[in-house]
């Protein structure tokens, strides 16, 4: 009789190196203060229910300010911080460094206060996101790029020297740095010492973007991982009709995977193949939504992506 050699599980391989976390993006949270809003009690409570260990601190104002109280709060909920989050308009140049660098001050503050590494930057919105009302030209003039990528190194640099977070710049949907050609313009024109990527791929999928190639030729800029997919038919629909990204997400055009595109699968071994510690943050735009809704789906997240080895 012969033995039979015992089977083997069948499991994906272990991404070692991504550490996943969530955001109140996810529970539907845009603003420091809204009524239609998660109260942050209620979403500290049920990111931990829900699995995820890391958070990001969301819009400032949020969650508390106040580090020790913070602390506690999070501590409680066995809950670490691994960044906080900036908007900002560089392109514009020196006449908005004193008043962007208040504000990147005291969210950086913060997260070095709460053991956070990294400070998500993002781009100013050409049109805003609840309205449409075009806010000025959507194409950067050569000037402007070059103040953008001059102020981001020192943006980074000033961040890097006095609160020791590392700067991961964000590209977003109606922003200036979106699709493949300005994202890798952006890489191109700045110091891969003072400047790296937060890649969210839903967001670049919505720009038009690969993540997986984004990750496979820049590899050594790709510092932070946002997570989420993009409904392809909701996405046509806004694209064909020009539907700013506030009412596009209103209208579900951020859904939940693994239903949307990209694959995240994928995305994530490209990810652990650069063999560096990634944070990867569940940010599935849903603002606003019932207060209800977020978890279940927070909790369905998080076991999809521990099926992927997550």
């Amino acid at each position: 009789m012969t033995k039979l050699a015992p089977m083997t599980p069948l499991s994906p391989h272990p991404l070692s190196r991504i550490r996943i976390g969530s955001a109140p993006d996810s529970w539907g949270v845009w603003f420091p203060d809204d009524p239609r809003q998660v109260p942050w009690r209620r979403f500290l409570d049920e990111v931990a229910e829900a699995g995820y260990e890391w958070i990001e601190l969301g819009p400032y104002g949020y969650l508390p300010t106040d580090p020790a109280r913070l602390t506690e709060e999070t501590a409680r909920r066995g809950l670490k911080v691994s960044a906080g989050t900036v908007f900002t308009g560089l392109h514009h140049g020196e006449a908005v460094w004193e008043r962007t660098w208040a504000h990147v001050a005291e969210n950086a503050g913060l997260a070095r206060a709460m053991g956070a590494g990294h400070l998500v930057v993002i781009p100013s919105f050409w049109r805003d996101d609840r309205t449409g009302e075009v806010l000025e030209d959507r194409e950067l003039t050569a000037a402007q790029w070059r103040d953008l990528a001059r102020l981001t190194e020192r943006l980074g640099a000033e961040v890097r020297d006095r609160f020791g977070l590392r700067v991961v710049v964000h590209p977003h949907a109606d922003t200036h740095i979106d699709s493949e050609a300005n994202v890798a313009r952006f890489l191109d024109a700045t110091d891969p010492d003072l400047v790296a990527l937060c890649l969210d791929t839903g967001h670049y999928a919505y720009c038009g973007g690969d993540s997986v190639r984004l990750i496979e030729t820049y590899g050594e800029r790709i510092g932070y991982l946002h997570l989420k997919q993009v409904d392809p038919e909701v996405l046509a629909q806004v694209v064909a009709e020009g539907t700013p990204f506030g009412p596009a997400v209103a209208r579900g055009v951020m859904c939940e995977p693994p239903a949307g595109v990209p694959a995240l699968e994928p995305v994530l071994a490209a990810a652990q193949a650069l063999d560096v510690d990634l944070f990867a943050i569940v940010e599935q735009d849903m603002y606003p939504c019932a207060p209800d809704k977020p978890f279940p789906i927070a909790a369905r997240t998080r076991r999809f992506l521990r099926s992927c080895g997550a």
